[in-house]
């Protein structure tokens, strides 16, 4: 078990695909033999967003995306023929990449974590941290963000406090345990396939 503590010095900035916004990209990967890293040899991200206005979202062929309201209420992302119900906070929605969609803001604006996957690289998951309990992790890749304030987690009857708005990055080469202590986060897992 490997695990790195990110703090917002460790977060780098970018711009929407489509350039309607800024990215808090917390962490990612890109194919090893990419000679950039850029949208097409991304293999996973892990970022928030704040959405202050309805607008389209950027079109991402071959991504799988899960999308999460982590402050604010009200969002809602409507698709041809389909709605996408996010307006209780921490509510998990997952969707493609190709899809046309446009946010609807019921009640102002809305920070947003996402955790988006290259279509056949990765398995992702993305669910709210809000009650003590446990839980089992695979190997793989797991994102503890506190969202807001200190969290307190326990790995392996190993004790974490992550300071709020960091990120405890959490590398498994096996199953572990995961019991969720006190305060706010969401978890983010990542499982590379082959």
């Amino acid at each position: 078990m490997k695990t790195t503590l990110l703090t917002s010095e460790d977060y780098t900035r970018s711009p929407w695909k489509n350039g309607g916004g800024i990215f808090t990209d917390i962490a990612g990967a890109h194919r090893t033999d990419a000679p950039v890293k850029d949208w097409s040899s991304l293999l996973w991200r892990f970022a928030s967003t704040p959405i202050v206005a309805p607008g389209p979202f950027s079109y991402m062929p071959g991504i799988d995306r899960l999308q999460m309201v982590v402050a604010g209420r009200g969002l809602v992302l409507k698709a041809p023929g389909q709605e996408f119900d996010e307006r209780e906070p921490f509510t998990t929605v997952r969707f493609a990449g190709e899809l046309e969609i446009v946010t609807a803001l019921e009640a102002g604006p809305v920070e947003v974590v996402n955790l988006m996957a290259r279509r056949g690289a990765a398995e992702i998951a993305l669910v709210a941290l809000r009650e003590p309990g446990e839980r089992e992790l695979a190997a793989g890749t797991h994102l503890v963000y506190a969202v807001s304030g200190d969290c307190g987690i326990r790995l392996n009857s190993e004790d974490f406090v992550i300071p709020g708005g960091c990120t405890l990055k959490v590398e498994l080469t096996g199953a572990a345990g995961l019991a969720f202590v006190s305060g706010l986060a969401v978890l983010a897992s990542i499982q590379l396939v082959g």
